[in-house]
């Protein structure tokens, strides 16, 4: 780990992090160029510069890791849950560090960093307590014994840098697989440092392998391939539907079981009789949190047309009263800018694309600037992407709008006038596997959760998932640690003549000791 000084404009923002792929426990430069980490916030605040990896890379990451398996898998549970559990401890003890840094690398306020942070310890409490999953008698008399798969791939979005990789990585890990992980591109120093926590904490060199490089044009591409080339043997992913679903198709050629959370816009449905104080505040933090770029946020705000009319008189004052703007000089912000440059013109073009359809723009429409800018708008805000939310009116599941949420602060308002035909819209849209229910109705709640065919389903309260033993998008799974550990287990049908010796456990042997400059960042 190596730190230099930052531009002149960014000094205060703190230094930039110098950083290495992760390879059987050494750090390694990559076979292509530097890649660049800068801040969303302040372009000119260069957070860190890692290495852009290729197939060579990727290969090496998964021979470190194909080589160290047979040790790990047999390294007893608990002790592997130890070392998680001290990595927890390590991050903890430098969470404010650590929650600065995801202000200046992926552009969260300063609460949402915290529960970012928070939400990963929690993750590795979790998973480091749990039991693992033991065998079963067959009907047959036969025994059933989960083994690990073998080499993991891990894929998982730069919108949660550390909660959305850990909650693939962890069950990967304790369940004796070793992994291959390539970070988000928006956010390898937050990954970095991660993984230097878990090596302080004592994690065996090659067990966990990291590979930094840029997405599907670059170090996605050919990370991707090592699932056709046969270097993985389980694969988890948390991103978006267009690639999940080319994941899926990869391992499935493969007969791999892929362990995928697809992250998107869910929606709220707000009948006649609900609490519309509640409805409002949890639609608002729901469309505009991490500046509407949240795993699992809020696209279509259902309106039953008696109550339309005053919630979005309530939601637009609301709106008017949220402050915008650079959240690492004004943690007080309510949200900041988008993640990146390629959001930021796909925001762009999605104004233009709605009004086309038909909607109506009811605010928004803008990225904020020096000239338009209101008292909303709090910091520096010239060299960051940050857009004017937006809130559209009279949009209908016909339109693009409806069915594919942008990821930005925008929402659309759908009047509807029966539950039911509430509740066909959201099967029709790809943003119903998340869905809140908002009445003091039990007849009403009790047909919502009896129709509702989303994987995530809450009453009056926001459908987020956000807790460590929830996937994001459930897929069907159930809470715990059990379908967490699908596809990076599986299961073995045993039946012996006579007893065999085991092959022994063997206990951890940690790297070469690891001390990380956690004061300088």
């Amino acid at each position: 780990m190596h730190l230099k000084a930052n531009s002149p404009h960014a000094v205060e923002a703190g230094p930039t992090l110098i950083g290495f792929n992760l390879v059987n426990g050494k750090e390694v430069e990559g076979d292509l160029a530097l890649i660049l980490s800068k801040s969303p916030v302040d372009s000119r605040d260069l957070v860190g510069m890692f290495p852009d990896s290729g197939d060579k890379d990727v290969a090496r990451a998964a021979k470190a890791a194909a080589e160290t398996f047979q040790t790990w898998s047999r390294t007893p549970a608990a002790e592997r849950g130890e070392v998680v559990l001290r990595a927890a401890a390590i991050l903890a003890t430098h969470r404010g560090k650590l929650a600065r840094l995801l202000t200046r690398e992926v552009g969260l306020t300063a609460r949402e960093a915290q529960a970012e942070v928070q939400e990963a310890l929690e993750a590795c409490r979790h998973f480091g307590t749990q039991e693992p999953p033991r065998g079963q008698e067959l009907p047959s008399g036969l025994q059933a014994h989960p083994r690990p798969v073998g080499v993991c791939g891990i894929l998982a979005t730069g919108a949660s840098p550390l909660a959305a990789p850990l909650r693939k990585l962890l069950p990967a890990l304790l369940g004796g697989n070793t992994v291959v992980w390539k970070p988000s591109d928006n956010a390898p120093a937050a990954a970095y440092l991660l993984m230097r926590a878990l090596m302080e904490a004592g994690l065996p060199p090659g067990v966990v392998n990291t590979i930094n490089g840029r997405g599907r044009a670059g170090c996605g591409r050919h990370f991707l391939a090592g699932i056709e080339k046969g270097l993985f043997q389980g694969f988890g992913f948390v991103g978006s539907r267009v690639l999940g679903r080319i994941v899926g198709e990869l391992c499935g050629r493969h007969l791999i079981t892929p362990s995928l959370d697809l992250v998107g816009k869910g929606a709220m449905v707000v009948l006649p009789d609900a609490d519309l104080e509640l409805a409002v505040a949890d639609a608002l933090a729901g469309a505009f949190g991490q500046a509407g770029q949240r795993p699992v946020g809020l696209g279509n705000l259902l309106l039953h047309e008696a109550v339309a009319p005053a919630f979005r008189e309530r939601f637009l004052a609301g709106l008017a009263t949220l402050p915008q703007g650079n959240p690492l000089s004004h943690p007080e912000v309510a949200f900041g800018p988008l993640i990146n440059a390629r959001t930021a013109k796909a925001f762009a073009e999605h104004w233009e694309a709605g009004c086309l359809e038909g909607a109506a723009l009811l605010t928004g429409g803008e990225t904020w600037t020096e000239a338009n800018r209101t008292a909303q708008v709090q910091g520096e805000i010239a060299h960051g992407a940050y857009p004017q939310p937006c809130v559209w009116d009279g949009v209908t599941p016909a339109m693009a709008l409806f069915q594919n949420p942008i990821a930005g602060p925008s929402v659309n308002l759908c009047p509807f006038s029966e539950l039911e035909q509430a509740l066909t819209w959201t099967r029709t849209a790809p943003c119903g596997f998340a869905v809140s229910l908002y009445t003091q109705d039990r007849a009403q709640v009790q047909q919502f959760t009896r129709e509702i065919r989303a994987d995530v389903a809450t009453v009056n309260r926001p459908a987020d998932a956000a807790e460590a033993r929830l996937p994001f998008a459930g897929q069907g799974t159930h809470p715990g640690a059990r379908p967490a550990a699908d596809g990076f287990l599986r299961w073995q049908t045993h039946c012996e003549a006579a007893f065999a010796d085991l092959p022994p456990e063997q206990p951890i042997v940690p790297g070469p000791a690891l001390s990380t400059d956690w004061d300088s960042l």
